[in-house]
């Protein structure tokens, strides 16, 4: 797989819910403690049932062309062979997404 092909599943928890999203370019960003991701891949469904997570994903995305996702949001990065399809699936009781920051000035 060339780099120019490579597609990346990227999952992360975002407003209490587990995102799962595959894009094609991923890069630190150069705002400090953000993931920059962008190029979004959406399956395009032939059949007639519908998964209405991936819809939901395919609207709330679909004028973005850049996201910034917050590094300690980010639970997982894979690079894979081929798409799936992306979903918001709810957290467990026992996940809470963690809201402290990365980098914590001295006093």
């Amino acid at each position: 797989m060339s780099k120019s092909e490579a597609i990346y599943r990227i999952q992360f928890i975002s407003n209490g819910e587990r995102y799962e999203l595959y894009v094609k370019e991923l890069v630190s960003s150069q705002v400090f403690g953000f993931i920059e991701i962008g190029d979004f891949v959406w399956d395009n469904h032939t059949e007639l049932v519908l998964d209405p997570s991936h819809e939901k994903l395919k609207d709330e995305f679909s004028k973005v062309k850049r996201s910034f996702i917050p590094m300690h949001n980010v639970l997982r990065i894979d690079q894979v062979e081929k798409q799936g399809s992306a979903k918001i699936s709810q957290l467990s009781d026992k996940v809470t997404a963690l809201h402290s920051p990365i980098y914590t000035p001295k006093k």
